[in-house]
């Protein structure tokens, strides 16, 4: 929960469609100027859930606060909102400029004012020169700023993002996140998205929620989410992680010790479980280090041989077997220019720190 005054408020909020509950009780505080992403897999309700607080579907029951006003029952169109969809939707007879002024023509605003703010957007989203081109012309980058300046002109009080960048390719969506949250954040607008993919919420998003079967499972900050998963899902969900089933033999208020068919885990905090139950241990692939010679002890540390590896330049990814025939992973950061080099079939020693596991109870 934000420490800044609810700007929207998702007030137990279920849609049903029949049978099928497609969002479950979901209750959210946004903050004004926050950009929060609902993330989750497809099926998943986020994009339900947008379309709740858009107007363009009426939930089975929960209500909806803006700046303190109810708008659960006020059409879309009343709503001080606007919706980006992935496809951008933009109209391919009418030239950037036309497309970007629609919405303040339908909404009767005046000639020299219209023309004044289509000026001032196109100008922030760097497309003044762009102005007399038709959508045909532009890159799919330039599509989206197009269709970003045409939900920002309106002054809507809160901006809706589908997908954003699901119709990037994979360099251009990169480049395209930090353009987006400059462009955000320089107007103010409070924005709520939806996407699927983990990169861009932790890229562009203040604060996570990540849904699964209608729930929120975690709500929290990019780091919270990633560095304190608070279930077997979202570790599992949000990022690349080794999973670990053990049992809990020793809880103190500043270590815990769980046993497992790989090792003993040695962890750095307690848990507040009772002893001999079930938990899994979650440890990040960035989070071990590898060795050419045994580190000694059973505490923290696996024997495994090299099943496979994968240079990317930054950093090695190594697909690692341990002696009980599970499979460990491993990135290892290429610091050295001149580090010795791991080759397959090579046998080595995986050692982490207590403070790099988390201990989960669900």
């Amino acid at each position: 929960m934000s420490d800044t005054p609810s700007f929207l408020r998702i007030d137990h909020i279920t849609k049903r469609f029949g049978e099928t509950v497609a969002v479950n009780n979901v209750s959210l505080d946004i903050a004004r100027g926050e950009i929060f992403a609902l993330l989750g897999s497809s099926g998943c309700g986020k994009s339900t859930l947008l379309r709740v607080l858009s107007g363009f579907e009426q939930p089975s029951s929960g209500r909806v606060w803006l700046a303190g006003q109810d708008v659960t029952d006020l059409p879309p169109y009343e709503r001080p909102m606007n919706m980006m969809f992935q496809s951008y939707a933009l109209f391919p007879h009418l030239n950037v400029w036309e497309n970007v002024a629609f919405g303040l023509k339908r909404d009767g605003v005046g000639k020299d004012e219209l023309a004044q703010r289509v000026e001032d957007i196109l100008q922030l989203v760097q497309l003044q020169s762009f102005a007399k081109r038709s959508p045909h012309q532009l890159s799919g980058g330039q599509q989206q700023r197009v269709a970003l300046a045409r939900s920002l002109v309106k002054r809507p009080q809160l901006l809706m993002l589908d997908e954003p960048l699901g119709a990037l390719d994979k360099k251009l969506r990169e480049q395209t996140q930090v353009e987006l949250v400059n462009i955000i954040k320089q107007v103010g607008v409070t924005c709520v998205m939806v996407t699927h993919d983990q990169d861009e919420a932790m890229t562009m998003a203040d604060r996570i929620a990540v849904m699964s079967e209608g729930r929120l499972l975690q709500v929290g900050s990019p780091s919270e989410v990633y560095e304190y998963p608070n279930c077997r899902f979202v570790a599992d969900f949000v990022g690349n992680v080794n999973l670990f089933e053990g049992e809990l033999t020793e809880d103190q208020p500043d270590h815990a010790v769980v046993h497992s068919a790989v090792c003993r885990f040695h962890v750095g905090h307690g848990i507040s479980g009772h002893l001999g139950m079930a938990v899994t241990v979650a440890l990040r692939p960035e989070k071990i280090n590898l060795s050419l010679s045994p580190i000694g002890g059973d505490v923290n540390t696996v024997s495994c041989v090299v099943e496979s590896l994968s240079y990317f330049g930054s950093y090695t990814s190594y697909a690692l077997k341990m002696t009980n025939g599970q499979s460990l992973h491993a990135w290892v950061t290429n610091a050295d220019r001149h580090q010795d080099p791991i080759e397959m079939g090579q046998q080595l020693w995986a050692h982490w720190q207590n403070n790099a596991m988390v201990v989960l109870t669900q």
